[in-house]
C-alpha cells in the first residue's frame, strides 16, 4: 500500500479516464492522494452537449467538475495550481519545478502519477510529465518517489515497451463512471454513443496501466 500518492495532471478530467479507477482503489486501502491539478482547462473547446458554458464561465463550472470528480474517486486534497490552459509549456519552469518540489516536501509521496512526457499527445500533457521528471530528477536518489505515467500517443509501446503497473479497477468502475460523468461540459454518454453498461466499455475501462519512469 502506497502510504501517499501525488497526482499531477494539467486539466480537469485528467485523471478520470485513465487513473479514477487506481486512485479510488487506493484510497479504499488507506491511501492519501494529493492532486494538482495546473489549470482549469478554460481554453478547452468542448463547452457541454447541449451548451451549458461560454468562454467566460467555462473556468468556474469546470472547477466545479473536478471537484465533483474528485469527491466521486474519494480524492481528500486537491490544490488548484492556477497555471494559464494551453500554455504550461511557456511558464516559468524554474517557478514551475519550484513549485512542483515544494509540494513534493510537503506531502512527501510515496508515489507519484503524471504523464510520460513525449508520449501523451497533448503538449499540457508533455510539459507537465517533464516538469515533474525534472523536479524528481533533481531530488537525491534516496528521497525520490516512484513515479508512474500514463502514455497513450500512436505507437508508444513501440518505444517505451508494454506498460509494466497493470490495475485491475473493475470493482471501482462505479466511482470511475462517477468521475467521468462529472465532466459534463467534455464528455456525455447520452451523446458519445456509448453506454456505461456496454460490455466493450466495462472491458476497456476495467484496466488501467502505467509505466514506471526509471531514472538515471
Amino acid at each position: 500500500m502506497e502510504k501517499h500518492i501525488l497526482v499531477v495532471f494539467p486539466h480537469p478530467d485528467d485523471e478520470s479516464f485513465g487513473t479514477s479507477g487506481t486512485l479510488a482503489k487506493h484510497i479504499q486501502s488507506g491511501t492519501q492522494v494529493t492532486y494538482a491539478c495546473l489549470t482549469l482547462g478554460e481554453m478547452a473547446r468542448n463547452m457541454g452537449n447541449p451548451i451549458l458554458a461560454n468562454r467566460v464561465t467555462l473556468p468556474e463550472l469546470r472547477r466545479k467538475e473536478l471537484e465533483e470528480s474528485c469527491r466521486a474517486i474519494g480524492i481528500q486534497d486537491l490544490r488548484l495550481m492556477g497555471l494559464h490552459d494551453k500554455t504550461v509549456e511557456f511558464e516559468d519552469q524554474e517557478m514551475l519545478t519550484s513549485r512542483l518540489r515544494a509540494l513534493i516536501d510537503e506531502v512527501k509521496p510515496s508515489l507519484i502519477i503524471t504523464f510520460y512526457p513525449g508520449y501523451a499527445v497533448h503538449p499540457d500533457h508533455d510539459a507537465t510529465g517533464a516538469a515533474v521528471i525534472r523536479t524528481v530528477t533533481a531530488m537525491p536518489k534516496k528521497e525520490r518517489p516512484k513515479v508512474h505515467c500514463l502514455a497513450f500517443s500512436n505507437g508508444c509501446e513501440k518505444i517505451l515497451g508494454k506498460p509494466d503497473v497493470l490495475v485491475d479497477v473493475r470493482d471501482y468502475l462505479p466511482q470511475k463512471f462517477a468521475s467521468i460523468r462529472a465532466h459534463q461540459s467534455q464528455f456525455r454518454w447520452e451523446t458519445s454513443g456509448q453506454s456505461e453498461l456496454d460490455k466493450a466499455v466495462l472491458e476497456r475501462f476495467s484496466q488501467e496501466r502505467f509505466w514506471t519512469y526509471h531514472f538515471e
